[in-house]
């Protein structure tokens, strides 16, 4: 019975619908374990962070064929497999790691707060972690975008250090203390932001520019190991600098791939596509020269050969 004193909250509008929301996704949850509806195997669109995976996320998602959250729920994959229960490895995990109750813990997942049906799931750590969802989803297709790595670690850096516009992307809020010391920078960052890829241990005291040049060729060194092992027609690779050049082809092409109808309503989205910044100015090509030139000509040489295996000319 509760405490007379925590009455008042049982009138909080607030509290009650949230009280209300967890009853209503507990009861499906039971529901789902005993019906078993059917949920096909998810879309997983992965990129490195600061690559173009928001506006990409907000475009497919707006056919009407797709179930979403609207936000990342790495708490939920890392609850599956993550650093507080693989001893701080990291945030990567291979096909090994996979298990069939955490298949049946996604669907469920997605049943009790999305309904029965399709699902896109846009959770940055997944680009560490595809060969772990391909076996746990064997017929899911992902979507993969790519970046120049000299425009994605210099967004980067100014992702560390600014934030985002509703809130940031440091690790410790999520996890708590880090099992040892953390000096980036020298000590002005004492948790990491965005993502923890393996071996990032030996990066707690490095320079900003070089954790986040680590972090740009570790997640997409991670996806194109990967894309070795998924069917073709189950990849869908993408490129950041599309969104400006040729934006209704890139996703006519996408859409096409995922057995989507390219509407007419899509196809204008996609003519009139503006991607926005949630850290700092207007997105566009060769940013980083005007953020962080100088830093990213010292990590030039760490980024170019994947940058050159991708398709950029780091010397241009």
């Amino acid at each position: 019975m509760p405490s007379l004193r925590n009455l008042h909250k049982l009138l909080d509008p607030e509290i009650r619908a949230k009280n209300v929301q967890a009853l209503r996704w507990e009861l499906r949850g039971l529901w789902y374990d005993l019906a078993r509806p059917a949920m096909p195997d998810p879309v997983f669109l992965v990129g490195c962070s600061r690559s173009g995976t928001t506006v990409t996320y907000e475009t497919l998602g707006a056919a009407p064929q797709f179930l979403k959250f609207g936000w990342e729920i790495p708490q939920f994959w890392d609850g599956l497999y993550g650093p507080q229960n693989n001893g701080w490895h990291s945030e990567a995990a291979g096909a090994e790691h996979a298990r069939p109750e955490q298949r049946h813990a996604a669907l469920r997942y997605f049943y009790q707060r999305l309904g029965a049906g399709w699902v896109l799931d846009k959770t940055c750590i997944n680009v560490m972690r595809i060969p772990y969802l391909h076996a746990l989803f064997p017929k899911a297709k992902f979507v993969f975008i790519q970046r120049d790595g000299r425009d994605n670690v210099s967004s980067m850096m100014d992702g560390w250090r600014h934030g985002r516009n509703d809130g940031d992307f440091h690790l410790g809020q999520f996890f708590g203390p880090f099992p040892e010391p953390v000096a980036i920078d020298g000590g002005q960052f004492t948790d990491w932001a965005f993502f923890l890829p393996p071996g990032w241990q030996r990066y707690n005291r490095a320079s900003l520019e070089e954790v986040c040049a680590f972090q740009w060729v570790s997640a997409n060194r991670l996806a194109l190991d990967a894309k070795r092992r998924i069917p073709p027609e189950q990849w869908i690779h993408l490129r950041y600098e599309d969104l400006f050049e040729r934006p209704v082809e890139m996703f006519r092409d996408a859409f096409e791939r995922l057995g989507v109808p390219f509407t007419d309503e899509l196809r204008v989205r996609c003519e009139h596509l503006r991607p926005t910044s949630i850290v700092k100015g207007t997105p566009k090509k060769q940013k980083w020269r005007e953020h962080n030139p100088q830093a990213i000509e010292r990590i030039l040489p760490v980024i170019a050969p994947l940058m050159r295996e991708m398709g950029y000319d780091p010397d241009a």
